[in-house]
C-alpha cells in the first residue's frame, strides 16, 4: 500500500516575511523602509537646497540651455558642426569623440594586451623578458604622465607642416597631425556595398554549413577557396560593372597648414596611444593569469594530438581561459572609457572638455551639465558591461558549460 506525501502548507505569511526582510523578518523590513524614507528625504533636501541657492544667486536652472546657440568651435567633429549650432549639438560632438577614442583604445589595447600576455608565457627567454619589462614599465607610470609624454615629447617634436614627413605626396605627418587621403563615395558605392554584404552573408552561411558537416560526419570541408572567391570576386565584379566606388580627396598644403583630405589631430593620436598602451599592460597580466588557470594537461593533450603550439593556444587554451579573462577584461574596458576624460589635459575635444568644460563655463549650469555627463558615462559603462556579459554567455553556451 502506497500513499502520497502530504503537501506542506503554503505559509504565505512566512514566505512574504522572508522575501521582504530576509532572516531579520519584519524587523528587517521595517529598517529597510526607514532607510528608504531617510534617503528620499535627504535627496529632496539636497535638491530643494540647490534650487533655493540657484534662485538666490539668480542662476537659471533647467535644461532649456541645450537649445541655445553654442557660439564656439570644436577642433575635431565627426558630425557636421558649426558655431551657430546648439549646445545639444556640441554635446553630441563631444560624445562621438569620446566614443571613437574609447573604441580605438579598446581594440588596440586588446590586441597589444593579448600579444604581450602570451609573450610573457613564451619559452623564448628574450621575448618573455621584453614582455615583462613592458608590463612593469607601463603600468607603474601614471596615465596622465604618459598622455603628456606622447603629446609634448613625441608628437609636438615632429616637424612643421612645411617640413612634414611626406609619403608619396599623399600621407603627411607633422606637428599639426596626420593627414591622409579622404575617401569620397561615388554612384557605384551602393552596388559595391551590396556586393560586399552578399559576400559576407555567403561566407557566414558557408562556414555554418562546414561546421555542421564537421560535427555530423567528422570530415572537414575545405571552404577557403570559395570564401576568397566570394569576398574578393563579388566586390571586384561590382567595381568592373559599375566603376570605382570611391575617389580620394588629397590634403594640400596652403599657408601654414594642410587643407582638404582627412586629418587626425595630434591630441587624438596621443590620447589613443596612451590609453591603448597603458590598458594593454593590465590586460596582458589578465591574459597571462587566464592562460595559466587552464590545466597543463589540456596543453599536453593537444600536443599529443599533433597540434602545434599556436593551434593548442587558439583551439584549446584560450577558449577555456576566456571564462577567467572576461570579468577583469570588462573592468579594463570600463576604466579605459572613463580614463578618456583625461583628454582635457591636452585639449582633445571629448565629452568632458566640450560639454563639462566649455559649455559649463559659458552657461554656468553646473548641476544640469554634471548630471548629464555622469548619466552618459553611466549608460556607456552599463552598455559595455551588458555586451561583455552577453559575449560571455554565448561563449559559455557554445562550450556547453
Amino acid at each position: 500500500m502506497t500513499g502520497e506525501a502530504r503537501r506542506p502548507p503554503l505559509q504565505l505569511g512566512a514566505r512574504l516575511r522572508r522575501a521582504l526582510g530576509g532572516q531579520a523578518g519584519w524587523r528587517g523590513f521595517a529598517l529597510q523602509v526607514v532607510l528608504v524614507v531617510a534617503l528620499a528625504w535627504m535627496a529632496h533636501a539636497i535638491v530643494d537646497n540647490a534650487r533655493a541657492n540657484l534662485a538666490t544667486q539668480k542662476i537659471a536652472s533647467g535644461f532649456g540651455f541645450l537649445w541655445s546657440t553654442a557660439g564656439f568651435g570644436v577642433s575635431q567633429a565627426l558630425i557636421p558642426y558649426s558655431e551657430s549650432d546648439t549646445y545639444l549639438r556640441a554635446l553630441f560632438v563631444g560624445l562621438t569623440n569620446t566614443l571613437v577614442v574609447s573604441l580605438v583604445g579598446i581594440v588596440c589595447a586588446t590586441i597589444i594586451g593579448f600579444v604581450v600576455g602570451l609573450g610573457r608565457l613564451s619559452p623564448n627567454w628574450l621575448l618573455a623578458r621584453i614582455a615583462g619589462a613592458y608590463v612593469e614599465l607601463i603600468r607603474n607610470l601614471p596615465l596622465l604622465f604618459q598622455i603628456l609624454f606622447w603629446y609634448l615629447a613625441v608628437l609636438s617634436a615632429l616637424p612643421s607642416p612645411r617640413q612634414s614627413i611626406n609619403l608619396f605626396d599623399s600621407v603627411f605627418l607633422s606637428n599639426r597631425g596626420f593627414g591622409m587621403p579622404k575617401p569620397v563615395g561615388t554612384d557605384a558605392l551602393v552596388p559595391f556595398a551590396i556586393a560586399i554584404a552578399v559576400a559576407v552573408i555567403f561566407a557566414v552561411a558557408l562556414r555554418a554549413i562546414a561546421r555542421r558537416r564537421l560535427f555530423a560526419t567528422g570530415r572537414q570541408m575545405i571552404v577557403w577557396p570559395m570564401l576568397v572567391a566570394a569576398l574578393i570576386g563579388l566586390p571586384l565584379l561590382a567595381a568592373v560593372m559599375f566603376g570605382a566606388p570611391l575617389t580620394f580627396e588629397y590634403p594640400v598644403l596652403r599657408g601654414f597648414n594642410f587643407s582638404g583630405g582627412l586629418r587626425i589631430v595630434p591630441e587624438f593620436v596621443a590620447l589613443a596611444i596612451a590609453l591603448s598602451t597603458y590598458s594593454a599592460a593590465f590586460i596582458a597580466e589578465i591574459v597571462r593569469a587566464g592562460v595559466q588557470s587552464v590545466h597543463k594537461g589540456q596543453t599536453e593533450a593537444g600536443a599529443s594530438l599533433g597540434l602545434t603550439r599556436g593551434e593548442v593556444l587558439r583551439l584549446i587554451v584560450v577558449p577555456q581561459a576566456m571564462r577567467v579573462i572576461l570579468p577583469p577584461l570588462t573592468n579594463q574596458y570600463l576604466n579605459l572609457t572613463k580614463n578618456s576624460s583625461l583628454a582635457v589635459a591636452i585639449g582633445y575635444p571629448d565629452l568632458v572638455s566640450v560639454f563639462a568644460g566649455t559649455t559649463l563655463s559659458q552657461t554656468g549650469q553646473a548641476i544640469e551639465i554634471v548630471a548629464i555627463t555622469m548619466a552618459i558615462y553611466l549608460v556607456i559603462s552599463l552598455l559595455t558591461s551588458a555586451l561583455m556579459s552577453l559575449y560571455g554567455w554565448r561563449m559559455s553556451r557554445s562550450m556547453g558549460t
